[in-house]
């Protein structure tokens, strides 16, 4: 403290954005995709077209599940909404059943398998922005925790450290070499300041009893009795052996958007089907209210009847499913959506004109910076392998969708890879390239993927650009333009480095011709 408050702060800003910066621009990145993930899953299949309607999508599920699932011991039903246009099964196998038997299905809205390729799609997305890959799903876990924990460090102590924030805000300068990029990390953390904090905060509580265990500990003699407390799930029903069919599960599912006025179904959950035993539960659509554990009715499977809804969510738990609604923005509206979409963007710019940054301003202090020392090549090659080989790797998965065969084995599995084998190329290039040569080469790599996205889509399946925005189909070409308008600012940026790169020599020789 030696230096003054502000001083320590700018320390411990710049040093908590850096050592997990990459990491937390590939979280960010993923994070913002994610709010758009039912979208880009539709994109990724285009063989599947139109809407259904969740009550023939219902019955038609019970219909498929019978007929090709007997025996099986519980439903997961995920049904068609407003975003989704299929119907997402999965079952756990029946004790006969040989191994390796399928587990899961997607169906149209009559019930009838989709003819869609196999893909992760945008959950693939979601789900890599807190349990990462190729990795135990708990230690990513803690690794993201302790990466948000870094980034709501480095928010606060940077609120704190540039007094100047807002009054830089409106000063933003180009082609001013470390002036610049200061500017630009000011305006893209200023302009979402309010979303940046919301979203580390929340992330945070969405983790809170793998980070914070010592409260359960206190208060619960083991986590399970915990975790029943947080997440009730109503009596266990055993199965009593009594053959019984199920009552209709549309109806149900009426009888349920009735009580919610509409809210909509999120997913069903059906107990011993095909047992006198049965029982359903129905939770309403995550989009239906903040709170993103939603209402849950439960159904006599066998009668149809409405049991007793049992006791009440207590405030610790709303708050906590308020807290993971506003993270996850799944209450959103398309224009809301949008707006989450772009302070996402904002962010994952703030992360990377931070990291950029800290090169910019020790190159200056460098006794040679023709010949920087280990640490700072590192931080530099790490920048471009991140901040552009990773996009390259996104562009990679979504161009391996419709390049890949359609009746390739494990093929959601190869389009995954594809991103890592994309990324990682990125990264190799990086390094055989002088880091001036790298950030534009690979920039205009690339813009020239992204904006080769729609023309390889169009001449691979028979939906193009211009025929969506013909027929309105906004969520196949909103998904394009986006691409487009990503490739844009790629584009964009190698031309402003290489114009940058062309000027440094003159600007040089014209500091050496200074007099002194």
């Amino acid at each position: 403290m030696k230096q003054g408050f502000r001083q320590s702060m700018a320390w411990l800003h710049t040093w908590s954005g850096l050592l997990l910066g990459w990491l937390l621009f590939v979280i960010f990145a993923c994070g913002t995709a994610a709010y758009f993930q039912e979208e880009i899953t539709r994109w990724m299949q285009p063989e599947v077209t139109g809407a259904s309607d969740p009550v023939a999508a219902a019955d038609g599920a019970v219909r498929w599940l019978e007929a090709n699932a007997p025996g099986s011991g519980d439903w997961y039903i995920t049904l068609p909404g407003k975003r989704a246009a299929t119907t997402a099964l999965y079952w756990s196998p029946a004790p006969d059943a040989p191994a390796g038997s399928p587990t899961q299905a997607t169906l149209d809205g009559e019930g009838n398998p989709v003819a869609a390729r196999e893909t992760a799609g945008g959950f693939f997305l979601y789900r890599f922005h807190f349990d990462l890959h190729y990795m135990p799903v708990l230690w990513a876990r803690y690794i993201v925790g302790i990466a948000a924990m870094f980034m709501l460090v480095a928010i606060i102590s940077g609120i704190i450290t540039h007094k100047k924030i807002f009054t830089d805000f409106f000063m933003l300068r180009f082609g001013k070499g470390q002036r610049s990029w200061l500017d630009g990390h000011n305006v893209t953390a200023v302009l979402a300041l309010p979303f940046h904090l919301m979203i580390t905060y929340t992330g945070l509580v969405t983790l809170g009893s793998l980070l914070s265990p010592v409260p359960i500990a206190a208060v619960y003699q083991s986590a399970d009795r915990y975790y029943a407390d947080a997440f009730p799930q109503g009596d266990t029903v055993e199965r009593t052996g009594k053959a019984a069919p199920l009552a209709s599960l549309g109806s149900m599912v009426r009888q349920a958007d009735h009580v919610w006025d509409g809210a909509g179904i999120g997913y069903i959950y059906v107990s011993n089907p095909g047992d006198a035993a049965a029982r359903v539960s129905i939770t309403s659509a995550p989009s239906s209210s903040l709170d993103a554990r939603g209402q849950t009715l439960e159904f006599d499977g066998v009668t149809g009847r409405p049991l007793d809804a049992g006791a009440p969510k207590g405030p610790a738990q709303t708050t906590e499913g308020v807290m993971i609604g506003l993270h996850a923005g799944r209450y959103a509206d398309s224009a809301l959506r949008w707006l989450y979409f772009i302070s996402g963007l904002l962010g994952t710019a703030m992360v990377g004109t931070g990291l950029v940054l800290w090169t910019v301003k020790r190159r200056l202090k460098l006794p040679d910076p023709a010949r920087p020392h280990l640490g700072f090549r590192i931080v530099e090659r790490l920048n471009i392998g991140v901040i552009v080989g990773f996009p390259i790797g996104l562009a990679t998965y979504f161009l391996a969708n419709r390049l890949l065969p359609i009746k390739l084995v494990e093929r959601a599995d190869w389009e995954i890879d594809s991103l890592f084998i994309g990324w990682s190329c990125a990264f190799l290039f990086s390094l055989a390239r002088s880091p001036r040569r790298g950030w534009i080469e690979l920039s205009a790599l690339c813009a020239a993927l992204f904006l080769a996205i729609p023309l390889v889509s169009a001449l691979t399946t028979s939906r193009n650009l211009p025929a969506s925005l013909l027929a309105g189909d906004w969520i196949f070409a909103g998904f394009e333009l986006t691409m487009l308008a990503i490739g844009g600012m790629f584009a964009f940026l190698a031309w402003k480095l290489r114009v940058t790169s062309s000027l440094a020599p003159a600007r040089e020789r014209g500091r050496r011709k200074a007099p002194a």
